[in-house]
């Protein structure tokens, strides 16, 4: 068993939260390789066309524009990938767009830029990534109650950004969703498709391609005389559709027989346009996912004023320690019940650049313990990118620990290493217990507390204490927690868990399991 320091230490703040099922989008500190690596490929791209002007009249349109993008990423790389279309787009252009330029280019092969293209294919994201990337702009949609269009025009809470997701895009999201067997989020982003393309916007995907994904998915939602309507359109555009007939047929005949059983006339399908509200989302495994989701939005914070008012704030010395004398730290009462503390000024910005800089090379996908084998494997309610420090690997991580111990009266010598996490696109830890088994973000990235209704937003140098035990050894199941995915900016956050083992004398027992 455990008790547990949460040390929300610090953040970058860059443009851009459920699974994201890639690993390389679990970390934003990893994503900003493929900034540069697409400015690389535009360069090498650039030089292929000074090599074969002749050829490349298609291309160097391309060109252009990528050219003009990587501008923009490369100047401020984690500020442009913290717009999640931004980072969702990257992935799309490397995953898929670029193969197609590799294509064009192999009918008049020029050694150069192939040899570059094959060079760094190895480091590109894959199908899952990109799937993983889709999904995780659906989590935030979802937690943040966003609206797809607010999302294809890049309007997020406190922001607006010219990341925009075309025709094109919002129908891969909508068909990342139905090949998930998603057919509440394939509605939405297929509704947002058909209607950006009825804008007049031009795409490469059909108008009847859209239509034939959006009537099966709303089929599937139970909304027969709408699958009826948007079907017979279909077949209107196309009417040799080799499923549309087929399709319409059958919708036909089910809308007439519930009508037959529920004894009601055929009514004309809703007029209204399918939006975040038209159809209820299907529950999932989190019995708590609405509480949880509602207090990452900063609703149904369980804290009257009166109780507010009872919060304080002081200088602690950690009982005279002699390191804390001279300078205490400042601690603020975060919450009452169980007891959840805030100590500012706990890292210094030249601490969290070499806890950074210590870190990045060794983050891999976190991982949790699973319950029934024991072994530690990667979740798809953990999604985030973590490395361990010791505190013989650089002065500052054994000061760092040094001054977790005096504030809190805890040993280290029986702790966990100090843990550094970096969330990228969508990262989050659904709700969990930390027992038996660094940073300002612009919107999002809170940790809550679903039990007792408390939501404790990062602020960059400050750490939160709490104890997950009793006295007693006993878990305090209040303390079950999670961390909200970052709508916009990038969490890292390092944690130290404190063993229940060597706090004997420290912490000592009390006469009652509860105490």
């Amino acid at each position: 068993m455990r008790e547990s320091l949460s040390l929300f230490s610090w953040a970058l703040l860059f443009s851009c939260c459920w699974v994201t099922q890639a690993e390389i989008f679990t970390s934003i500190s990893h994503m900003t390789d493929l900034v540069y690596t697409e400015k690389e490929l535009v360069q090498s791209l650039k030089e292929y066309i000074k090599a074969e002007e002749s050829k490349l009249a298609a291309v160097k349109s391309w060109a252009n524009k990528l050219d003009a993008l990587t501008k923009v990423s490369t100047s401020d790389p984690e500020g442009y990938l913290a717009h999640p279309v931004n980072a969702y787009k990257l992935v799309k252009r490397l995953n898929t767009e670029w193969s197609e330029l590799e294509s064009l280019v192999l009918q008049n092969p020029s050694d150069g830029f192939v040899s570059n293209m094959s060079m760094h294919r190895q480091y590109f994201p894959g199908e899952e990534d990109k799937t993983g990337a889709a999904k995780a702009l659906m989590r935030l949609q979802d937690t943040y109650q966003l609206d797809s269009e607010a999302f294809s025009k890049g309007k997020l809470p406190g922001m607006h950004s010219n990341a925009m997701l075309t025709v094109d895009d919002c129908f891969d999201m909508g068909k990342t969703a139905y090949n998930d067997g998603d057919y509440y989020h394939a509605v939405l982003w297929m509704q947002q498709s058909l209607k950006q393309l009825d804008a007049g916007e031009e795409a490469v995907i059909s108008k009847a391609d859209i239509l034939d994904y959006l009537s099966y998915s709303v089929y599937q939602m139970g909304d027969l005389p709408r699958a009826v309507e948007l079907t017979r359109r279909l077949v209107a555009i196309d009417p040799s559709h080799e499923r549309a007939g087929g399709n319409l047929r059958y919708f036909e005949r089910l809308l007439f027989k519930q009508l037959n059983e529920l004894k009601q006339t055929q009514q004309s399908a809703s007029e209204e346009p399918i939006q975040l509200g038209t159809y209820i989302r299907p529950k999932d495994h989190l019995p708590e996912r609405d509480t949880y989701e509602a207090l990452c939005r900063g609703e149904g914070v369980q804290m009257s004023e009166a109780r507010r008012s009872r919060l304080l704030c002081r200088y602690q010395d950690g009982k005279r320690n002699p390191r804390l004398l001279l300078k205490p730290i400042k601690e603020e009462d975060e919450w009452d019940s169980p007891r959840i503390v805030r100590f500012l000024d706990m890292l210094s910005d030249e601490e969290i650049e070499k806890i950074k800089e210590l870190a990045k090379p060794r983050l891999a996908r976190a991982t949790v313990r699973d319950p029934k084998t024991g072994v530690l494997t990667t979740a798809n309610y953990r999604v985030s990118k973590s490395a361990w420090l010791e505190g013989e690997e650089d002065p500052i991580i054994d000061r760092v620990n040094q001054r977790i111990e005096d504030i809190t009266g805890l040993t280290v010598d029986t702790a966990e290493l100090l843990q550094v996490a970096n969330y990228g696109v969508g990262g989050q830890y659904e709700p969990h217990f930390d027992f038996s088994r660094m940073s300002d973000v612009e919107a999002g990235g809170a940790t809550v507390f679903p039990d007792f209704g408390a939501a404790i937003k990062p602020k960059k140098g400050t750490s939160v204490f709490w104890y997950n035990l009793f006295r007693s050894g006993e878990g305090d199941y209040r303390t079950r927690h999670a961390a909200c995915p970052v709508l916009v900016g990038s969490k890292w956050v390092s944690n130290k868990w404190f063993h229940e083992r060597g706090q004997e004398f420290r912490r000592p027992c009390g006469l009652t399991e509860v105490d």
